[in-house]
């Protein structure tokens, strides 16, 4: 049984998390250096050979932290230890919601220590115990700034060993070092808001996007009055099939998988506020949640150039000043949350 989805509290609890991994930005499974770092912190301080950060939606676990060791599966335990030999150098950053002993730690709110596993016939059979031979395991709830548990911080072993107070304090206390990066996010994502007073009023559609599937994080009135109202966090592709049939999502993929800025000119579309076809350039520039972190999404600004040779100076000068000002704010460690407009779906025309 799921332990996060069990009862309507659960699965409220659930969903609420996931809103607020979004607004965080941290609701894909894309490494992240800080998380990576704190992964390997924790496994150097235990002395574990497995340790991730992670982060549980109402649907799957995302290691954006983990550290696991080199060498080969025959170095990392003995026969007499007690331990199974597994191969984790091919562990993948995800994993299902009920999959392993975190959604546990996440559903009772507090540290779970398991010093052997096969000691507790509730947690024997876990996959987790199959798939990588874990048999002791130490996790501790991760608080952003607000009090809700997003995740876990954890270490496991593959073979039985007693987790001392010492360990499990110095884990919480590494825990809580965290708590800077989500006070950092939480007070970007306020200067963002001046930042989307600029957006709204700008004279041609902009739109700001997630991950590698272009969830649609924000959208200005002119991006909806032109291409059509879609909820947040949608997929961008799917609900704006008009933009997919003309390439803008093509020229999103480049921009998201280069990291560099891709055009596309003198793309033809029927509008919701045009009876007839208008004509756009579309501006496509790679976002950062901070300098270190990976590629989070993409901000598209539209110019309509229709009936022009190229878009207007004025045009071109405001997109300039929205691309330096967006960029200025990823310079000092920019959020991935974008609060944006929710509103009815609605279909394309032409």
């Amino acid at each position: 049984m799921d332990p996060l989805s069990s009862s309507d509290p659960a699965r409220l609890a659930s969903e609420q998390r996931r809103l607020r991994l979004q607004v965080l930005g941290l609701n894909t499974v894309e490494a992240e250096a800080t998380f990576d770092r704190i992964a390997r912190l924790a496994a150097s301080f235990t002395q574990s050979p497995l340790a991730m950060v992670n982060f549980i939606n109402d649907e799957r676990q995302m290691f954006r932290g983990m550290y696991v060791p080199s060498g080969s599966p025959d170095d990392k335990v003995s026969p007499e230890s007690g331990g199974i030999a597994f191969d984790l150098s091919n562990l993948s950053r995800e994993a299902p919601g009920d999959y392993g002993f975190c959604p546990h730690v996440v559903a009772q709110g507090s540290q779970l220590a398991l010093d052997d596993v096969f000691d507790y016939p509730r947690f024997k059979g876990n996959p987790l115990v199959n798939d990588l031979g874990v048999r002791s395991y130490l996790g501790t709830p991760l608080r952003d700034n607000t009090g809700m548990i997003l995740g876990t911080v954890c270490v496991a072993d593959m073979k039985p060993r007693t987790w001392d107070r010492g360990l499990r304090e110095g884990m919480q206390e590494l825990t809580e070092t965290l708590l800077s990066d989500f006070k950092l996010r939480d007070s970007l994502l306020a200067q963002q808001q001046e930042l989307f007073a600029v957006f709204d009023g700008a004279p041609f559609p902009i739109m700001l996007t997630e991950g590698p599937d272009h969830l649609l994080r924000y959208a200005n009135g002119k991006q909806g009055s032109a291409f059509g109202l879609v909820p947040q966090f949608s997929p961008g592709r799917h609900v704006l099939p008009g933009l997919e049939a003309i390439g803008v999502f093509g020229a999103m993929d480049d921009a998201f998988h280069t990291g560099q800025a891709a055009t596309l000119a003198r793309a033809s579309i029927q509008t919701y506020d045009s009876h007839t076809l208008q004509d756009f350039n579309f501006l496509c520039t790679p976002v950062r949640t901070s300098p270190a972190a990976p590629i989070s999404g993409v901000l598209t600004v539209a110019m309509n150039t229709t009936g022009q040779d190229f878009a207007g100076s004025e045009q071109r000068a405001f997109a300039a000043n929205v691309q330096e000002r967006f960029e200025r704010l990823g310079a000092g460690g920019l959020p991935g949350g974008m609060p944006g407009q929710r509103a009815e779906s609605a279909g394309y025309r032409g």
